[in-house]
């Protein structure tokens, strides 16, 4: 219902408020600085090159020449779209959902899913740990990316509680009706696995719903622009939307919102009506039957396997100082480039956060630094690798 949720709002008024706006460190301030401390943090997350580089990253389908196919910011940029309207609609802080919307990805590895599945393997079979895109973007926003200040000075993004808790709460892959938030603010490390916790805020629960819906329309649209679904599965399709309108991203979107807010309160939490949760289910259904799992992916991830296998093999290989040395002759461009991001985090005392000696620390730099290319750069790097 209209203003619904306006009475937990993230606002002063609000009992969570301290916590909501808690940073790990103190953020610098500015004398002429008009903004609120969530405009703050929207705008630290786009300056950052996390930010910049999703612009070249997959979202489902890797399409580099297509202008018109989805990717990770597009993506972004619709959840960002999507959780203003519900946020705005029910009264909540729409500047929170913003700064939430634009960083909920910055995590993700290239080549989509399939990239993060490849250094998830990578990970577990090296050091025995996870990697998962909700937990590498808090990682990222609190330990990797730097922003300058006015000194010169690098800082991490610092990003307010309500920012951060909201990257590795986003999980879109849910099934459950009326998400409402948790009470209890936790240390985010606490987190083992997606989905382990409801967000702490309702603005956060708002953007986690915007991403499901958000991309399942979009997903279709791709998938018909590719030419992957035939006329039997198109009919499908046709019966999950009971034929009401041509199926299109927009229509779906405006089904899925529509309903949301008229359904959803302080009492009900953030809920769809039966039918049309049945059918966004249903519509998820159809796609990873038809869309995800299709044969015309599985090519691609195959190259991705490879890609991304090798590189690591490579870099991990020049653990030892001399090797390094060695590689940064045969392969200049990508070991001079690659040495000068581990500096950062290995010798300058303000952002140490890796032990260059240690072979565990080692591996997780170079995990992190494959995360962080697009499909472009990783694609070079294997390039480079092969060519003479």
């Amino acid at each position: 219902m209209k203003d619904g949720l306006r009475n937990v709002r993230a606002d002063e008024k609000n009992k969570k408020w301290v916590q909501m706006i808690k940073r790990e460190h103190t953020l610098y301030n500015r004398n002429n600085d008009i903004r609120t401390e969530f405009e703050r943090d929207y705008t630290r997350i786009i300056h950052s090159n996390a930010f910049r580089r999703l612009k070249h990253k997959t979202q489902v389908f890797f399409s580099p020449s297509s202008d018109h196919i989805c990717t990770r910011i597009e993506h972004i940029n619709h959840v960002e779209s999507i959780s203003y309207t519900i946020a705005n609609y029910l009264g909540l802080n729409t500047m929170l959902t913003k700064a939430i919307a634009v960083s909920h990805d910055i995590g993700h590895a290239p080549f989509g899913h399939k990239g993060e599945s490849i250094l998830n393997s990578i990970l577990e079979r090296e050091n025995k740990e996870s990697f998962w895109h909700e937990k590498n973007g808090l990682y990222f926003v609190d330990k990797i990316e730097l922003l300058e200040d006015e000194n010169g000075h690098r800082h991490s993004l610092d990003l307010t509680y309500a920012v951060r808790d909201g990257i590795i709460s986003h999980c879109g892959e849910i099934d459950e009706n009326s998400i409402r938030p948790r009470d209890i603010a936790i240390d985010l490390q606490e987190y083992i696995r997606p989905n382990q916790y409801s967000p702490f805020t309702w603005e956060a629960c708002v953007v986690k719903i915007a991403d499901k819906i958000s991309y399942i329309g979009r997903d279709i649209e791709d998938a018909l622009e590719l030419g992957i679904l035939n006329k039997e599965e198109i009919l499908e399709l046709d019966k999950i939307l009971n034929r009401r309108q041509i199926i299109n991203n927009a229509n779906i979107i405006n089904e899925l919102v529509s309903d949301l807010c008229l359904n959803s309160s302080e009492e009900n939490g953030l809920t769809f009506s039966k039918d049309k949760l049945r059918m966004m289910d249903e519509i998820k259904k159809f796609n990873y039957e038809n869309i995800y799992l299709c044969d015309r992916i599985k090519p691609s991830n195959k190259y991705f396997e490879l890609v991304l296998n090798q590189i690591f093999e490579i870099f991990i290989d020049s653990f030892e100082k001399q090797k390094f040395e060695k590689y940064k002759i045969i392969y200049k461009e990508i070991f001079e480039k690659f040495e000068q991001w581990l500096n950062k985090y290995t010798i300058e005392k303000e952002n140490l956060v890796f032990e260059r000696n240690n072979k565990q620390d080692y591996v997780r730099a170079v995990v992190t630094y494959i995360a962080g290319m697009t499909d472009n750069y990783a694609i070079k790097c294997y390039n480079d690798i092969l060519t003479f």
